[in-house]
């Protein structure tokens, strides 16, 4: 992991440098390129100092959301940029390197203008920014009561983030509009301590479903990120967690399951604690979850971190037809438009949005209801998932 950020940090420097040659084209006063590269040293000096003060063990929460931000606005628009660069200078090679064009230049710097503006609106109104994405996917074993059955799935809502009591709203509200019959949260209800929840917790337990509400943990939700003064104050937090969970309306499943009923038949939805690949922490147990089940049984997996499919679940002796995961955020920072789908996550997590299938089992990784580190999300828009299950023909 170290070394891929240090890759992606070099990656930044040398296109910050190929990028200034556009800017120093098009502005000639000394002044102004210092002021560039001040810009830079500034910022570096603020990742730097995040890492020495998490090194020590001090909580960088709120500094890091201001150094990312930063990070985002200054860099990515010049990186987005460096292909035109690019398209010139192979011209220039088979004319033999003449100055840089002015217009073209111009026209770098307004596009990275253009890159800024979009990062913008992910910061201020990307967050809230919700996007309802359907899945339909048929089964051949799937129990006949269950054809049309639709799930909601919400993941990540990092309560200690949301300050926007409108616009966590408007999520909400749009999750109940789906109206499906049962709905699902995948883990990280916090970012660090239970006390994050406690304003929301009447907002949230509006959310319905006819056939109930489910949840796990998430990796934040443990407290594992923050000192506590005693042991005992850490699982204070998970335990006053775990009421909120059921205040809320959830029913949490600590590597356990549940029959769900419909017209004398059934489907069988599964819980896992955090299981990550890594340097998380494994508290999922899914042999434990699913020794009392039936390998004829259809069973639909409920597990934070997308990794535990790869790693586990995929290989597991009972056949798990869906895993619903979250975690990765999408990075809450990308590109996807018109079938593309790119994010600097996808470097680190194989599976980070979407939907996946392997040897005949699925996987849908939700982006998240909120957000964390990043005060927004730009081009990876929060989301609610709705999944309708299907009877197929053998």
């Amino acid at each position: 992991m170290a070394k891929r950020l240090f890759l992606i940090l070099i990656l930044f420097v040398l296109g910050d440098i190929y990028f200034f040659q556009a800017f120093s084209t098009v502005f000639h006063a000394a002044i102004v390129h210092q002021l560039y590269w001040w810009v830079d040293i500034l910022l570096f000096f603020g990742i730097f100092t995040l890492v020495f003060l998490r090194r020590a063990g001090h909580d960088i929460q709120h500094m890091a959301s201001g150094v990312i931000t930063a990070f985002l606005i200054v860099f990515v628009p010049k990186l987005l940029a460096l292909p035109l660069l690019l398209a010139e200078d192979t011209f220039r090679l088979f004319r033999n390197f003449p100055p840089r064009s002015l217009y073209l230049s111009e026209t770098v710097l307004i596009f990275g203008l253009l890159m800024i503006s979009i990062i913008v609106f992910g910061l201020t109104r990307g967050r809230h920014f919700y996007r309802v994405r359907e899945e339909i996917l048929s089964f051949p074993d799937l129990p006949d009561a269950f054809d049309g059955f639709k799930i909601t799935q919400i993941s990540d809502i990092h309560s200690g983030s949301l300050s926007d009591i409108k616009g966590v709203r408007k999520g909400i509200a749009l999750a109940n509009a789906q109206y499906s019959d049962l709905v699902l949260f995948t883990g990280d209800l916090v970012n660090h301590r239970a006390s994050e929840m406690e304003p929301w917790i009447s907002d949230f337990n509006v959310l319905e479903a006819p056939f109930g509400k489910f949840s796990v943990l998430g990796n934040h939700d443990y407290g594992d990120y923050v000192p506590w003064e005693t042991d005992d104050m850490k699982i204070s937090n998970l335990h006053r967690l775990k009421e909120i969970h059921r205040e809320i309306g959830f029913k949490l499943l600590l590597n356990e399951s549940v029959d769900i009923q419909k017209e004398g038949a059934s489907i069988t939805l599964i819980g896992v604690e955090n299981w990550g690949k890594g340097g998380f922490h494994q508290y999922g147990d899914l042999e434990k979850a699913t020794s009392a089940l039936s390998n004829d049984s259809f069973k639909i997996l409920m597990s934070h971190d997308p990794s535990h499919w790869d790693h586990v679940t995929l290989e597991h002796d009972k056949h798990v037809h869906l895993t619903l995961a979250g975690h990765t955020h999408g990075m809450q920072f990308g590109i996807e438009l018109f079938g593309f789908k790119w994010s600097p996550i996808q470097y680190f997590y194989e599976q980070w949005a979407g939907l996946y299938q392997k040897n005949g089992k699925y996987l849908y990784v939700n982006r998240g209801f909120g957000y964390h580190g990043l005060r927004g999300r730009v081009g990876v828009w929060p989301e609610i998932t709705v999944i309708t299950l299907k009877k197929s023909m053998i």
